[in-house]
């Protein structure tokens, strides 16, 4: 009792549906084929031949161009060491948006940063000036308290201080 079935809804690529024996189902991917213009396919053989991109992005570039030279899905990975659902990924992103979109990641987002330029360049330039009366040097407490004093930040921690200090890669205190 097989039945195939043909699904389309909002799903891409299109999903076969083979069903056996009534309740058991399993999702067979239509293999996605694509088609380098001239131009893509000798800007991804130049971005190999140069070597200096990431790994990662050197192997998509590699996907890309086997796909286009007809190789399967089974022989690419094989030969690249990857896993035939990456590879298919990597085609599909090509037909989303292109090269661009194929080899590079999409930005993460990640935390902004707690304080701003301004910020951050105040409290060095507070490191590089003369430390208080009866102190040899600044301490980074001594920092974060002037810093509060000042009206640069409204709260920041000596260990924040040092962080932004370290990133200067000077030793002012």
């Amino acid at each position: 009792m097989w039945e195939l079935r043909l699904v389309n809804i909002f799903d891409f690529p299109p999903i076969i549906l083979l069903t056996i024996g009534g309740n058991m189902k399993r999702k067979i991917k239509k293999e996605v084929k694509i088609k380098l213009k001239e131009k893509e396919e000798k800007h991804l053989n130049q971005f190999i031949k140069k070597g200096t991109a990431k790994a990662r992005e050197m192997t998509r570039a590699r996907v890309l161009l086997l796909s286009e030279a007809g190789k399967s899905p089974s022989l690419i990975s094989e030969i690249l060491g990857s896993t035939k659902k990456t590879i298919q990924n990597i085609k599909e992103r090509y037909l989303e948006g292109g090269i661009q979109r194929a080899l590079y990641d999409a930005p993460r987002p990640g935390q902004p940063p707690q304080f701003s330029g301004k910020v951050r360049a105040k409290i060095t330039a507070l490191a590089c000036s003369n430390a208080p009366k009866g102190y040899a040097k600044w301490s980074l407490q001594l920092l974060a308290d002037k810093a509060i004093e000042l009206g640069i930040v409204d709260v920041i921690s000596h260990t924040h201080v040092g962080r932004i200090l370290k990133k200067t890669k000077q030793s002012f205190t």
